[in-house]
């Protein structure tokens, strides 16, 4: 049978706070299979978690490219005890969710600057509303949400010391401690999101898939059109190295070698698998939430080389953790952060989900429920916050790739408007559309709206030379004219535009008529705008209307939406992103 992987790229991570080499800092192993031999191609040591980020990226795609199967493993948890997703009211799969609301939270800059103590402090006060269940930081970093020593509250607050798999091997700490001896806290609250982008990218996405949660406790299919890049979570201490080097590259390469070796043999398929002896329950819990790490297939797993000091706790057993009951969700008006001055790094990042203050009330029909009664609705509150996280949002789901940097402002601004990605396939521009629309708006240009819903959706504080926008469509002229031409108010109304329409920035997000007439009259002399947004919308016309904008032969810069699809939103939100400046 041939190997599973071509490549094994096996990677030691760390949350340092600064750049740093050598020991206890990031280390790779990069092995790669060429000609019946294995290799190490690279075993690097960057200084820092983006120097990672983009060195990974980097060997992956080229892996990509050459036809490589790469196996990605990497030294943290990839999830966390069963319940962490429904205490935080996330939706969606729960190790996702949770993914992204880590991503979400994490600040991490350039030179390993990050506010990975805070997110903890803020994960327990929604969590808890005390300092449970993360736990361990140093002095300064302690708060109301945040201890430096254990709390001691698994038993009693409901959520598990640790993972399943962690219960099958001594050796690994659990993932909610931060910081001291032998803790992957931090390391997972640095890591995820730099596995999530990776997962994400748009090179890498279709050939990845993250192990078990993506897959399931089986082996990937070396012929599947996912797949060609696997991320596990490993833990190299379960593989004996070599003890006059420096550890963490001696670990790297052992391991990586392990899994290689592992694979000659036809063997490596079975350790994907996991435990055989996990029940049905357990196997949903571990691809759904918790996770695995490969290379644990029983109970009595021992690393061979313990890195580090158990902690003198013992970990609680499952039929005591399926016996706890949820505790409620964190009393309201609790503060936001376990740090002072955190609290401007640490979004807020609740979703929308209805928490009963009280059984419901039983009174008879009309009555009006007490105070007490009533339902408290957690949801996002700040504006400012709401608005990073729909282009956070955004930018995770959309590929901009295909279209010219120039148009990646509006491509944004048209999927917030319209809060659907898939728009982003109909649209269509001409070369110069974006310049030839920002040159108007600072030139003063006006803007000429088809309907009152378009003209009311521009940001006037936008204009970049207060621009006027003028909608004609309310004109006593309108009726008359519409009546005399047999044709609707909104086509009428465009003739009204002939006085503004040269170097104008024109707006249609309603009427396919009123984008015909406009056509109509350049072809019979008018003069031309200096950029047309169509987006009229409708089962009648529209698709027509646009098509015909987008085939003009009087050489128009247009930005169009084609099809049915369309609306006043989107052709406001189109002026508004020409209009200012790049979203965040």
């Amino acid at each position: 049978m041939a190997p599973l992987f071509d490549a094994y790229l096996m990677l030691d991570w760390s949350a340092a706070n600064a750049p740093k080499r050598g020991s206890d800092s990031i280390w790779f192993c990069h092995l790669v299979r060429g000609g019946g031999a294995l290799a190490v191609e690279a075993l690097e040591n960057p200084p820092t978690r983006h120097a990672a980020h983009q060195r990974l990226r980097a060997i992956l795609a080229a892996n990509v490219a050459a036809g490589r199967r790469t196996l990605l493993g990497c030294d943290f948890p990839f999830g966390y005890a069963r319940g962490l997703a429904a205490r935080l009211g996330l939706e969606g799969p729960p190790w996702r969710a949770v993914w992204d609301e880590i991503a979400g939270l994490l600040s991490d800059d350039a030179q390993n600057g990050n506010n990975r103590f805070a997110v903890a402090a803020e994960l327990n006060r929604r969590i808890s509303g005390g300092a449970f269940p993360f736990w361990g930081c140093p002095p300064r970093r302690i708060g109301p949400f945040l201890a430096a020593t254990h709390h001691r509250g698994h038993d009693a607050d409901g959520l598990g010391e640790r993972r399943l798999v962690e219960e099958r091997v001594r050796g690994p700490q659990p993932a909610w401690k931060l910081l001291g001896t032998g803790s992957v806290g931090s390391q997972a609250l640095t890591g995820i999101p730099v596995i999530r982008r990776l997962r994400d990218d748009a090179l890498l996405a279709a050939h990845g898939a993250v192990w078990p949660f993506e897959t399931g406790l089986a082996p990937p299919l070396r012929n599947g059109s996912r797949g060609g890049i696997v991320f596990a979570e490993i833990y190299p201490s379960l593989v004996a190295h070599a003890p006059d080097e420096v550890k963490d590259a001696a670990q790297t390469r052992a391991i990586a070698q392990h899994f290689a070796a592992l694979d000659d043999a036809g063997r490596l398929a079975a350790v994907f698998a996991g435990d055989p002896a996990l029940g049905a329950e357990e196997r949903g819990i571990v691809e759904g939430e918790e996770g695995w790490v490969l290379g644990v297939t029983g109970k009595t797993a021992r690393a061979m080389v313990p890195r580090r000091t158990l902690s003198s706790t013992s970990a609680p057993s499952p039929i005591a953790r399926r016996k706890r009951s949820p505790r409620s969700s964190p009393p309201p008006g609790a503060e936001r952060s376990g740090e002072v001055g955190d609290s401007s790094v640490i979004a807020e990042k609740r979703r929308n989900r209805l928490t009963p203050a009280s059984p419901p009330h039983r009174g008879g029909e009309g009555l009006v429920p007490s105070a007490s009664a009533r339902p408290r609705y957690d949801y996002l509150r700040d504006p400012a916050a709401i608005y990073r996280r729909s282009f956070a949002l955004i930018r995770r789901e959309v590929d901009l790739a295909r279209f010219p940097e120039a148009l990646h402002p509006l491509a944004l601004r048209l999927v917030h408007a319209g809060a659907d990605p898939s728009i982003l396939a109909d649209l269509r521009w001409s070369r110069d559309a974006v310049g030839a629309g920002r040159a108007a708006l600072a030139a003063g240009a006006p803007i000429l709206a088809d309907a009152q819903m378009v003209a009311q959706g521009i940001i006037r504080a936008r204009l970049p030379a207060g621009n006027p926008v003028l909608c004609t469509l309310d004109d006593p002229a309108v009726a008359d004219l519409a009546g005399r031409h047999g044709t609707t108010r909104a086509a009428a109304a465009v003739e009204l535009w002939l006085p503004h329409l040269a170097g104008a920035v024109v707006a249609i997000g309603n009427a396919p008529t009123a984008l015909f007439r406009l056509l109509e009259l350049i072809a019979e002399g008018a003069a031309r705008p200096a950029l047309v947004l169509g987006f009229a919308v409708g089962f009648v016309g529209a698709a027509e209307a646009k098509a015909a904008l987008a085939e003009n032969a009087f050489g128009l810069d247009y930005i169009a939406l084609a099809g049915r699809r369309g609306g006043s939103t989107l052709a406001a939100a189109a002026v508004n992103a020409l209009a200012g400046a790049a979203e965040a």
